[in-house]
């Protein structure tokens, strides 16, 4: 079978690889038909994957937002999997022994594997996978099934936030995951200001019925953020960039007791004012994978906003152009939203 393998730091080829062999107990073998590209993606892929995020581990296959088609089912899987159908995959698998799986937390498992970074991902065209890894949705865009990952990620967001119906909350950075952040927020009854520097981007989310905001600089957000939000300042923040400057403007952006979300991944640092952490009271929180059943919400969101959600996709690559994807994706920021990979 065909697969796109990263052998190295930006080297990546279209080779033939074996086929899974049958499934096992409990396995599951399915066929990726879209994947989609993210911002990990782009830092396994140049070695700057962070150690503490899995790191770069070479030959991989990466993918690890797939919609697929289930091709084999496994002894003692459960019964609502069949083949031939569409499913979306949830990528991590935990340890269930770390001190974060015995709290509740899996999707911070000190020792999670993640498909396409620490196991071999979607780009390819036979994969096989545990079946509580494997969800079953309705949608007639692979593309759009593969958006459950990105969608969980905000589904998770959100719900670490505590979002309440009428609240006023800021999203900072218009890419996939804010877009997605906007969208799940809106459906919990949350009124959304997006802020972003392409004012292109912004009009995905007030289609949604979100209010945007073009940045303009840190003083200039913050003070708009704060008025729109009157009179205290909007209770939830967050950041969906890993800017430093859009990091900053989140905490003083955000009011007394509320709550800092960072989502947005980076390698930067940061500086703040301490006190601004001790004066509001914040809840300062960190946003991971998601779990199994915010994967299961993350679905429910994908079926009722397919039709949204597909207007993200903005480039669709055939799977033997995977490396020529990849590196536009990377050098075209912003032409791209969401590049899907698959045949």
């Amino acid at each position: 079978m065909r697969a796109a393998v990263t052998e190295g730091v930006e080297a990546m080829a279209l080779l033939e690889r074996p086929e899974p062999s049958e499934p096992g107990p409990h396995e599951v073998v399915v066929a990726p038909e879209a994947v989609g590209i993210c911002g990990s993606d782009y830092h396994f892929f140049t070695g700057e994957l962070s150690e503490a995020a899995g790191g770069s581990q070479f030959p991989r296959v990466q993918g690890h937002e797939i919609g697929a088609r289930v091709v084999a089912v496994g002894p003692a899987c459960r019964g609502e999997l069949e083949v031939g159908q569409r499913v979306a995959v949830w990528p991590l698998q935990a340890c269930g022994e770390c001190y974060p799986c015995t709290v509740g937390r899996p999707n911070t498992c000190d020792a999670f594997e993640l498909i396409g970074i620490h196991v071999d991902g979607g780009l390819q065209e036979r994969l096989s996978v545990p079946e509580d890894q494997v969800y079953p949705i309705r949608t007639h865009d692979p593309a759009v099934a593969a958006l459950a990952e990105p969608v969980s990620i905000a589904v998770r967001a959100v719900n670490r936030a505590r979002v309440e119906r009428g609240e006023r909350v800021v999203v900072l950075g218009a890419g996939p995951i804010g877009q997605c952040i906007c969208l799940v927020a809106l459906e919990r009854g949350a009124r959304v200001l997006v802020v972003d520097l392409q004012e292109s981007r912004l009009e995905w989310s007030a289609g949604l019925g979100a209010e945007t905001l073009v940045w303009t600089g840190v003083d200039e957000v913050v003070a708009t953020g704060r008025r729109w939000a009157r009179p205290a300042g909007p209770p939830v923040v967050f950041d969906a960039t890993g800017a430093p400057a859009a990091v900053r403007a989140m905490v003083d952006m955000v009011a007394s007791a509320g709550r800092a979300v960072q989502v947005g991944m980076s390698g930067e640092e940061v500086s703040l004012r301490i006190g601004s952490l001790t004066e509001k009271e914040l809840d300062l929180l960190g946003v991971s994978c998601c779990g199994a059943a915010e994967f299961g919400q993350a679905v429910a969101v994908v079926e009722r906003n397919g039709g949204e959600l597909q207007r993200l996709i903005s480039h669709r690559f055939a799977l033997e152009r995977a490396p020529e994807a990849l590196r536009f994706a990377m050098e075209n920021p912003t032409e791209v939203m969401k590049v899907v990979i698959g045949d």
